[in-house]
């Protein structure tokens, strides 16, 4: 009861009635930015392509990374599951691009006619016998599909939109299906380009069941129903969760120190700072005050790293040095942008869920 002596109505940040349902656009425009933003996260955001190129890895990567980005958020949203489920899903996926689509993690030759042939000394370093992949490779492939391809992109798009529909799915069955189709689709392309791509690599079979079982494992440990339990409230006088800009700080901090000393030492230093970053961030996760803005912070430092970055890496293909310097110029205005729009978005929700608190 309020002090007017009236039922207080739950605002719908609070899970109370839903607000009238969107037009059809505005239903569909997170679907749309998540499709869009998937693909230039994962190979534009770090300096894969030049600005010129845009337009054609919208075109023929967003049915891949996009397709894969909405299926992960809807399988997760869907069936209850947090960002533990589509850590983990998302993970599935980078196993499944890397692994079995364009087959990079096991092919030594994928990268020989790019900017990044001489990476495969660094590669060899770690490389397991028999399965014939790189552990450092894994690490940067798959770990940057979970960062860039699908998590960031998921947290960007998730803070623009309106709290009831933040954690619900976004799609019915029949776009599901198209969304599927396309990702199928999407996943053939790249695969059936054997001479540019693969170059002609197929997968051992000892190879090929691998990846397959990781993947399934992966998918298996997401569907769980430990990650659908709801997160119980915290007590009454527990430590309230760190400004979100200490939560980026930290996870940008991880990843710019990553790769930084090379080889097996290397891999046991990324797997402890990859460990403790994680368990810091879980655990301040369960304080009191956590919210969409720490999830924002945590999952869009992986970008703004990957657009800092950019300014050091090169693009696959060699370019001019204005076209180079104008591309990662670019980067940085996108991801800022996005960034900072959604922090925006977020601040006016919050100063709106008080005036309600306030009035109601």
């Amino acid at each position: 009861m309020t002090g007017h002596g009236e039922p207080r109505i739950a605002s719908p940040a609070e899970g109370g009635k839903p607000p009238p349902t969107p037009v059809r656009w505005r239903r569909l425009a997170p679907v749309l930015a998540l499709f869009v933003l998937a693909p230039w996260a994962a190979e534009c955001s770090w300096g894969g392509f030049v600005v010129t190129d845009y337009p054609l890895v919208l075109v023929f990567l967003s049915p891949l990374y996009g397709g894969a980005a909405l299926l992960v958020r809807e399988a997760a949203r869907r069936i209850g599951g947090g960002w533990p489920a589509i850590v983990l899903l998302a993970a599935a996926f980078g196993v499944a691009q890397a692994g079995l689509v364009d087959q990079s993690l096991f092919n030594t030759g994928f990268l020989d006619d790019t900017e990044f042939a001489d990476f495969d000394a660094a590669a060899a370093q770690t490389r397991v016998p028999v399965l014939g992949f790189s552990v450092g490779e894994l690490f940067d492939y798959v770990g940057n599909h979970v960062a860039l391809s699908v998590c960031a992109p998921i947290a960007i798009v998730e803070s623009f939109v309106s709290p009831y529909r933040r954690h619900r799915p976004w799609l019915r069955w029949p776009g599901l299906l198209v969304v599927g189709a396309l990702f199928l689709a999407g996943s053939l392309l790249i695969f059936a380009d054997s001479e540019d791509g693969r170059k002609g690599f197929v997968l051992a079979p000892a190879q090929l069941v691998f990846a397959v079982l990781v993947v399934l494992a992966l998918v298996a440990a997401a569907l769980l129903p430990h990650w659908r339990r709801d997160r119980p409230a915290p007590a009454p006088g527990r430590r309230a969760a760190p400004a979100p800009l200490w939560v980026g700080i930290l996870v940008y901090a991880g990843h710019a120190t990553a790769g930084l000393v090379p080889g097996w030492a290397g891999i046991a230093v990324r797997t402890v700072l990859t460990a403790g970053v994680v368990a810091l961030v879980v655990g301040w996760s369960r304080r009191a005050g956590w919210d969409q803005r720490h999830v924002l912070a945590a999952w869009s430092a992986g970008l703004l790293s990957a657009a800092s970055f950019a300014y050091a890496v090169p693009s696959y293909a060699p370019s001019s040095p204005v076209a180079a310097l104008v591309s990662d110029v670019v980067i940085s205005v996108i991801a800022l942008a996005l960034v900072g729009g959604a922090f925006l978005r977020l601040r006016r929700e919050r100063r709106e869920k008080n005036a309600w608190t306030f009035w109601a």
